[in-house]
């Protein structure tokens, strides 16, 4: 077999249909359009639905924003802390008990009583875990993120000159 021997297979490549040339053909003068009405005149515009409301006015126009600078944790209540059985508690320590995903963020929680000290490294900690922790003698030491988080707005940046 040669190049000029190559074609394509029987029935792979069919001609387009030519519409709208005149009336001796099967595509032609109303190519296909039926007779009269709306759609036979090419005036319907898109998104037009016979006078219902369309879609695009039916579905609601704000419905709240997904935050890009949100920071997810994984939370970790004092009593887990005292099930686990853990006297250093940090991410990788809760990751090798399969309490937190790979990569999460820590955040201890304060539901719960400690029954000895505890030395706990996390991302964040909330007020009344803090101080459960200190008052049974443990030690809290907060770890930082591993990205930036944009600062606050504060008000019109017009006014701040």
């Amino acid at each position: 077999m040669k190049v000029h021997d190559l074609k394509p297979a029987d029935g792979s490549r069919t001609r387009r249909k030519r519409k709208g040339r005149g009336i001796g053909g099967k595509g032609g003068k109303t190519a296909g359009r039926g007779t009269k009405g709306q759609k036979a005149r090419n005036t319907v515009r898109l998104g037009f639905e016979g006078g219902q409301l369309p879609l695009q006015q039916r579905m609601p126009k704000l419905r709240g924003f997904n935050n890009p600078f949100r920071v997810d944790y994984q939370a970790i209540n004092l009593d887990t802390i005292t099930e686990s059985g853990l006297s250093d508690v940090s991410p990788e320590a809760l990751l090798d008990k399969g309490l937190v995903g790979k990569g999460a963020l820590v955040k201890i929680l304060g539901r719960g009583e400690l029954t000895g000290a505890v030395n706990v490294k996390a991302h964040a900690f909330s007020a009344s875990a803090e101080a459960a922790i200190t008052a049974a003698g443990g030690t809290v030491e907060k770890l930082p993120l591993p990205f930036k988080v944009r600062p606050a707005a504060q008000g019109n940046a017009l006014t701040n000159r």
